[in-house]
């Protein structure tokens, strides 16, 4: 530490500036001179005070800097050290407990900007210097300014009905709060309600999921919207109001016993249309409940199947059945609701991918050829051959290739791995396994089991006979001699050697993608995409379950792909995080806005539609802007021709002085 300059204040309105360079352990020390940083910013014009220490965001380390606002009459402070991102909130808040205002105050990143971009020590010393000296410049225009509150509305949307969204929405109601649940499918429970049993307990998927989707229908602070889809949000953090649509399901909810006589008495005595919750592989009448365990258990009618709808003759016999309750209303159309929330959790969940984008395995066209989401409904009691794994010519399979990683850890697909596969490959091998006592062959490239018991499962999968194959499935094709099974071709890297090995059935592992409409989810809520279309956290450490959005949290696998326990704990989380900012009562907002000089202002218009917060109005023949709205991102400021937008925080003088900083030395 040096202190030569500490009387170098002389009380007529000159800043006193104190500069603290941080070691970050070795992080910025290991390549910048951080002693030769202090010296050069010790002598800098209104640095009174110039210290370095090893962790300046360490509670001695904030203790020096309130010290020495108190002891020494610091009105200005500059941190240079890592990422804003990370730790100007905390100095801010030391800087506040020290007396002076934590906008009077500017971090340096000389971290991520300088020791860990560069390895010369002096070109990386002589850009913190530069970096240093620009803040210092810079920080002497600071104004005082104050964070604003803005009230929080105690009431939460879920968008999504899945396991995430049905434990989000469980914790929220019963701390008290009240919680929209809005779900496009005609039930809650999405993917999870499809499953027979979840790895590695094999604990029955429905005995977990029912009693909660049941607690969620009955439970007094929950509002459950099915067959809907929320089309417009708009307001911000605390008060945002939401546009809801919903779909006719042409059946009275609340005049309907879910007896299911009128699919009884429905004149497609056998059905017609694919099933979609049993992925076509059985079909359904016109009017129908998605599963036997589905929340509402309110049946709903398919106008595209229905003869009523496609030619207004039909014998309406479920209106018959149902004149007692009269719940069947064929006139029903397409209606929209608005509430008000504090809050947002989207849980809209995942989609698996289609394998036939990868022709080599015969998906489609190959009958054999089944995706594992078709054998779990397979497996299941509530499925089309009521647990039986019957093949598409009523056979059963004697030989089962499993193979993994179909559209997951490939170039031409999608690069990330969705996590769940390997280990929902090895419970159907063990389910397939118990039900036919057919040789099962798992074909895989690494066998990923990081998770409690994941690894104990696998072991127990092998003694019971499984064959494990590493290698990577080239290609799928029918076996000579119209036999009727397939050929699975791969290379098995342990033997070294390709093999074709005959099976009756394949199964492929297919991985999780984002939702077809993850794009317009994102539009809709204002949140961002990451490059593989799963919704981007704030920070994937420190924010995991936010958004850029205030008040917009993540839950489950539409954040990226994850099992049932951790979308479980993400939900938690989710809901944790909303309930903070509803118990809080109110959110304290940066006040790095924008504002309109309204003299200067021609009413141009230019900056309305550039806005992408939509926090710009125009009133009176001038531009206005809605502090709470704007997000600071400097868009209009740069746009006004007249330079009527300005700034907190970015000032012309403050930009123009760091400017000035850096290129003292060019």
């Amino acid at each position: 530490m040096t202190e030569a300059n500490l009387s170098a204040g002389n009380g007529n309105g000159s800043p006193r500036i104190g500069v603290y360079v941080c070691h970050c352990g070795t992080n910025i020390s290991a390549t910048i001179d951080v002693v030769a940083a202090r010296d050069v910013a010790e002598n800098l014009p209104g640095v009174v005070l110039s210290r370095e220490y090893k962790y300046m965001c360490s509670d001695p380390g904030q203790e020096i800097i309130k010290d020495d606002i108190r002891e020494l009459g610091l009105d200005r402070i500059v941190v240079a050290s890592c990422s804003p991102c990370l730790h100007e909130e905390t100095f801010r808040n030391a800087i506040a407990d020290g007396g002076l205002n934590p906008y009077f105050f500017q971090m340096v990143n000389i971290r991520e900007h300088a020791s860990w971009v560069h390895k010369d020590i002096k070109a990386a010393t002589a850009k913190a210097n530069d970096l240093i000296r620009a803040a210092v410049r810079r920080v002497r225009f600071h104004r005082p300014l104050e964070a604003r509150r803005v009230p929080i509305d105690p009431r939460v949307l879920v968008v999504g009905g899945g396991i995430a969204g049905i434990h989000s929405a469980l914790t929220l109601a019963d701390a008290g709060k009240k919680v929209y649940l809005v779900e496009r499918e005609p039930s809650i429970g999405g993917h999870m309600a499809m499953f027979d049993k979840t790895f590695p307990t094999l604990d029955c998927a429905a005995c977990i999921l029912t009693p909660k989707m049941t607690q969620v229908r009955a439970h007094p602070n929950i509002e459950v919207m099915t067959m809907s889809e929320v089309v417009e949000i708009d307001g911000f953090v605390g008060n945002y109001r939401a546009k809801i649509k919903h779909k006719p399901r042409y059946i009275l909810e609340d005049a309907c016993v879910g007896c299911l006589e009128c699919i009884d008495v429905c004149v497609f005595r056998n059905g017609k249309t694919p099933d979609e919750f049993n992925l076509g592989l059985s079909k359904r009448k016109p009017i129908y409940i998605p599963f036997p365990q589905a929340v509402p258990q309110v049946v709903l009618i398919d106008p595209e199947g229905c003869i009523e709808f496609r030619t207004g003759r039909c014998k309406k016999t479920c209106v018959e059945v149902c004149a007692e309750r009269n719940a069947i209303d064929f006139t029903q159309e397409e209606t929209f609701s608005e509430v008000e929330i504090g809050s947002v959790i989207i849980s809209t969940g995942f989609k698996a991918f289609d394998a036939r984008r990868l022709p080599q395995y015969g998906y489609g066209r190959l009958d054999p050829v089944y995706t594992a989401l078709e054998v779990e409904r397979l497996v299941n009691a509530s499925g089309p051959t009521e647990g039986e794994i019957v093949l598409r010519d009523g056979s059963k399979p004697k030989k089962v290739g499993i193979i993994h990683c179909i559209g997951s850890r490939d170039k031409n697909t999608n690069v990330h791995c969705s996590r769940v596969c390997c280990m929902y490959s090895l419970k159907l091998a063990h389910l397939v396994k118990e039900k036919t006592d057919a040789e099962i062959y798992e074909f895989f490239i690494d066998m990923r089991t990081g998770g409690k018991g994941f690894e104990e499962f696998m072991l127990r999968v092998k003694e019971e006979g499984v064959t494990m194959i590493r290698g990577k499935v080239a290609e799928v094709y029918p076996e000579a001699g119209n036999t009727g099974r397939v050929v699975l071709q791969a290379e098995d890297t342990f033997l070294g050697m390709v093999r074709k090995i005959p099976v009756d059935m394949v199964i492929l592992a297919t991985g999780i993608e984002p939702q077809a409409d993850a794009e317009d989810v994102r539009r809709t809520f204002n949140i961002s995409c990451s490059t593989g279309g799963f919704f981007t956290e704030r920070h994937p450490k420190l924010a995991p379950v936010s958004t850029f959005t205030d008040g917009v949290f993540l839950a489950g696998a539409c954040q990226a792909p994850k099992d049932i326990p951790d979308t479980v704990a993400q939900a938690g989380a989710a809901a944790a995080e909303a309930l903070a900012l509803i118990d809080a009562g109110h959110i304290e907002l940066e006040p790095n806005t924008a504002f309109v000089v309204e003299e200067e202002c021609s009413g141009c218009k230019t900056c309305v539609g550039l806005c992408p917060f939509s926090a710009i109005g125009y009133d009176e023949g001038k531009a206005s802007i809605n502090e709470v709205l704007c997000k600071g991102c400097g868009t209009c400021v740069a746009a006004c021709p007249s330079g009527s937008i300005r700034q907190n925080l970015f000032e012309d003088e403050e930009i123009f002085e760091e400017i000035v900083g850096v290129m003292a030395n060019v």
